[in-house]
């Protein structure tokens, strides 16, 4: 594994780097049926990095016809546990061999500070990869309480086909989640990865099929939407689709699914989660700390981004000028610099929508306490915007960039309520120095994952998902990510007296 710590370290290995260009299908790379392309561009340079194949409905039949023999031959769906989880630690270790090759190509693909995926998102791909190749020898089935006339087992059993539609914010992430708990689970998998950030996904697959996933098990198909993700919620030999994305296009999902083959549908969709601050907080300063990484962490283009910051009235100044004193941390520039906290924003149009938001926000007469606009290539600088009312769309909306919205309130009752004020429940944060606080608003909260004085999403063993309209149908990590690739099958078995 190569060492970086400078721009120069990381600009070498960027020059040495060979970019995947074609879908992985049937276990080998091909150019999309039709011969067409798609540009993938560094989002800091708008240089091309390649041009991606550009795969259409012809090309999702040819992946789900190899995934569906694959899983029919049971050559992975049948194959011993111990056979799986060695072939799945064997990735992780081949994985672990690229570390700074795959981060900096994801900085590169996506405009993400490649300090962040050196330190998270590839570390957290691996291990995500080995605890779901761990779990598969470790999950017992079960027998029901029958009675001695008979035995009723309940097996689990996978799913069989299954479409991942990915999103840009996380790539190598995102595909873990799902390939980890799917593969362990014995499913053939065809993976539909963002089109603006497909590099890591197609050299992960190269190196899945190099440690021993066999042909048809584990296929990329790029593409954009319209032409892949939509046949892929549309193919009637598709038996589930595990999609993270907005909320608009999940809603698509499920309309596919009721036009075809009734497949399963999970959803994570978007969310506008709260950092909720009371007055009895133990350390402001380390609050500040974590609520600057719940808003502008990956530049807040992150679905469990605490992006309201809900804070009690007598201690809303004091907790500002803390952040005023740490927002100059968040060092943002040229994404391949390692000493840049914040990246630009993955394409030129998002850039525009984050920046209608400040717009918004000077119509509706909120006060831009930091940050703002940029001239700066497509970059945001880190903002806070004070005075946000629930009326305001900077309370309401899913901004999906580095705005930090700030609203008081007086009492735990009026905090509670502002938190749950939202079509969304993804995630939420409370910082509070009474136990007994804390554990009431977290459960107060409707959200899926709440944290108590840090912002974070658990780890590899907690379930991540949320309620309303951020998603149902299953999580993604932990065991529970399991239910979603499988079914439960009951065996009963008569056992008459003798």
């Amino acid at each position: 594994m190569k060492q970086v710590q400078t721009l120069s370290d990381v600009v070498n290995v960027a020059r040495e780097l060979r970019f995947p260009d074609q879908a992985f299908i049937n276990g080998r790379f091909t150019p999309s049926a039709s011969g067409n392309t798609l540009e993938t561009t560094n989002p800091a340079t708008g240089e091309v990095l390649a041009h991606i194949a550009a795969c259409n409905g012809h090309d999702v039949n040819i992946a789900v016809q190899g995934a569906r023999s694959a899983f029919e031959s049971g050559s992975w769906s049948q194959l011993h546990p111990g056979a799986r989880k060695a072939v799945l630690l064997k990735l992780a270790d081949l994985l672990e061999n690229e570390v700074t090759q795959l981060a900096v190509m994801e900085s590169l693909d996506s405009g993400k500070p490649v300090s962040e995926c050196l330190a998270v998102d590839v570390p957290e791909t691996i291990h995500v990869i080995r605890w779901h190749a761990e779990a598969i020898d470790k999950l017992y089935d079960q027998t029901a309480p029958t009675g001695n006339g008979a035995m009723a087992m309940i097996v689990r059993e996978p799913i069989g086909v299954v479409g991942c539609v990915l999103p840009w914010n996380f790539p190598l992430l995102m595909l873990a989640w799902k390939i980890g708990p799917a593969l362990a689970a014995g499913c053939s998998v065809i993976v539909k990865p963002a089109e603006q950030t497909s590099l890591t996904a197609l050299r992960v697959a190269e190196l899945a099929h190099e440690a021993g996933i066999p042909a048809g098990v584990l296929n990329i198909v790029t593409g954009t939407g319209k032409d892949v993700g939509e046949p892929i919620g549309l193919h009637a030999d598709i038996d589930m689709v595990s999609f993270t994305g907005s909320t608009a296009t999940g809603r698509r999902f499920l309309h596919y699914s009721a036009d075809s083959n009734l497949k399963k549908i999970v959803l994570e969709c978007g969310g506008k989660n709260p950092a909720v601050v009371f007055d009895d907080a133990d350390d402001l300063a380390s609050v500040a700390t974590n609520v600057l990484s719940g808003a502008f962490w990956n530049m807040g283009e992150n679905c469990s981004a605490t992006s309201r910051l809900l804070v009690h009235e007598n201690v809303k100044d004091k907790l500002l000028a803390l952040i005023a004193e740490q927002i100059g941390d968040w060092r943002m520039g040229n994404p391949l610099d390692p000493e840049n906290r914040l990246g630009t924003m993955i394409t030129a149009e998002h850039f525009c929508k984050v920046s209608d938001y400040l717009k918004t926000a000077r119509k509706e007469g909120l006060r831009i306490i930091q940050g703002g606009f940029t001239d700066r290539g497509i970059y945001v600088q880190p903002t806070i915007v004070d005075g946000v009312t629930p009326k305001s769309a900077l309370f309401r909306e899913e901004i999906f960039g580095p705005v930090l919205c700030v609203t008081t309130f007086k009492t735990e009752a009026e905090a509670i309520a502002l938190a749950n004020d939202t079509d969304y429940g993804l995630a939420a944060s409370v910082y509070t120095g009474k136990l007994s606080r804390a554990i009431r608003v977290s459960r107060a909260i409707r959200a899926g994952t709440v944290t108590v004085n840090c912002f974070g999403e658990g780890d590899a063993t907690t379930p991540f998902g949320g309620y309303k309209q951020s998603g149902f149908g299953g999580r993604d990590k932990s065991v529970y990510a399991l239910d979603q690739y499988t079914e439960l099958k009951t065996i009963w078995i008569d056992v008459p007296a003798e």
